[in-house]
């Protein structure tokens, strides 16, 4: 037969309670002192009653009365299946916590984070901790208007950089992040920069607000304005023919004149007159450096006090664009760095260097790496060599000096005190040279390094002294 149901067991029980009681109560009454006598605190009876009357709480507040006449079948096969021997395990949680509401300090950082925008200006008045939370998560989309005066904490110009930038080098930018930001930024916006096409007020924007933190601008491509194709059938043959003869139109670049003008603390230049990647799109004119640009960018050098680094390489500077280049920079006041390699400077132009050498120029390093200067330029700028007390480092490798200028450049070691590293490699020239060079190695203390590498000379020239000297 099935158990009745819990309601109608409870009430049997308590029926059956109340007249146990009842009973008691009158034994109780009818006992008198042997009763009482029964009922001392330390006998067995009240130990017995105690512990039932505990277990009848246990039951109550369990929901159960009374003990059941047979426990079900699932419940005797298996202890465990039964409720009143069941605990409530809780998993060990280290993030869990019973606070549902965040804090208002939690929620106001909230709150300016995503009003950062809006009301930026509230940045300085948080307490530095505060400021810290959040600087650290607010968005690297803002507007540069907004964050570039007001965030100075390296660690948002770093989420910036590398938000941007797949290689970040910040080694050289002075280990600057924000320096980083603002150079690479202004970089990106001239090098993609095409003359007559490219809307300036992006540039215009930046200028003011990047003028504080660029130091150095080093632009790799500059693209010519875009010109209209001319139409025809005979298109691609005159288009071949016209740029190996060198006849189609020049196409000026962009103009570095305003742009020099808000970079009060810009000390390095470095240029590459041509474009990158131009692939299947590839022009002569694409690699031009026009005459209009060489002037344009002389005058800018001259005008910039400030700059110490100049480089213009790969760029087809020939004899007249480096005269007129040198004849701008010829008074500047702290030019020590002039790099000039990977163009088409031939002795004309290296001429005008050597009277840029004596006319009592700053300057610490020149680099003419690969051009086309043969024996009298290098005998011009041997001789500027004599006079010059600045230059501590020349490099003429890949030109085609020969003995002849090699002689004059060794002979003017003889009166030079200052050079300290010299480059002749790949100059075409051969044991007449070296038998000069080991006798004024002797007599020159300041010299510390001379690069002969890839030239015609014999390998027991220079082996006949014992020479304190780094040859290479």
């Amino acid at each position: 037969m099935s158990e009745p149901p819990l309601s109608e067991q409870r009430g049997d029980d308590e029926e059956k309670t109340a007249v146990t009681d009842t009973h008691e109560d009158a034994k109780s009454s009818k006992g008198g002192p042997k009763s009482q006598a029964g009922s001392r605190p330390g006998s067995a009876q009240s130990k017995k009653s105690a512990k039932g009357d505990a277990d009848a709480k246990k039951a109550a507040e369990s929901g159960v009365v009374g003990k059941p006449s047979s426990l079900p079948g699932s419940a005797k096969d298996n202890p465990a299946a039964d409720m009143r021997n069941m605990r409530q395990i809780i998993a060990e949680d280290p993030e869990w916590s019973l606070a549902t509401v965040p804090l208002l300090v939690e929620l106001c950082i909230k709150h300016i984070v995503a009003n950062f925008e809006n009301n930026s200006s509230i940045l300085n008045r948080l307490l530095p901790k505060h400021k810290k939370k959040v600087l650290e998560k607010i968005s690297v989309a803002l507007p540069l208007k907004i964050t570039a005066n007001l965030v100075d904490d390296e660690g948002y110009w770093k989420r910036c950089c590398k938000a941007r930038w797949e290689i970040c080098d910040v080694v050289a930018y002075g280990g600057s992040w924000k320096r980083m930001y603002f150079e690479r930024n202004l970089q990106d916006i001239i090098e993609h920069f095409v003359p007559e096409t490219t809307d300036p007020s992006r540039l215009n924007d930046s200028l003011p607000l990047s003028s504080n933190y660029v130091k150095k601008l080093e632009i790799r491509q500059l693209l010519p304005p875009v010109r209209e194709a001319p139409k025809g059938p005979d298109f691609d043959d005159a288009s071949d023919a016209g740029s190996e003869a060198g006849d189609e139109p020049e196409c000026d670049h962009f103009s570095f004149g305003p742009v020099l003008k808000q970079l009060p603390n810009i000390q390095e230049l470095h240029l590459t007159y041509g474009v990158r990647d131009c692939g299947m799109n590839f022009e002569w004119t694409l690699f031009q450096f026009t005459a209009r640009d060489c002037l344009q960018l002389s005058q800018c050098v001259a005008a910039c006090k400030t700059l110490k680094v100049f480089k213009l390489h790969r760029s087809k500077v020939d004899d007249d664009k480096v005269r007129v280049l040198i004849s701008h920079i010829l008074d500047h006041p702290g030019l020590i760095d002039l790099d000039l390699s990977h163009n088409l400077i031939g002795d004309r132009g290296a001429r005008a260097i050597g009277k840029f050498l004596n006319n009592h120029s700053q300057l610490v390093k020149l680099n003419l790496c690969d051009n086309a200067i043969r024996s009298s330029g290098a005998q011009a700028i041997a001789h500027a060599l004599t006079k010059n007390a600045t230059l501590l480092h020349l490099n003429l490798r890949l030109n085609r000096l020969g003995d002849e200028g090699g002689q004059a450049i060794c002979r003017a070691l003889h009166k030079n005190s200052t050079l300290r590293e010299i480059n002749l490699g790949s100059n075409e020239m051969a044991e007449p040279t070296a038998a000069i060079l080991s006798q004024v190695v002797s007599q020159n203390m300041s010299i510390k390094t001379i690069d002969l590498s890839c030239n015609k000379i014999g390998p027991n020239l220079l082996r006949q002294r014992k020479l304190k000297y780094s040859f290479r």
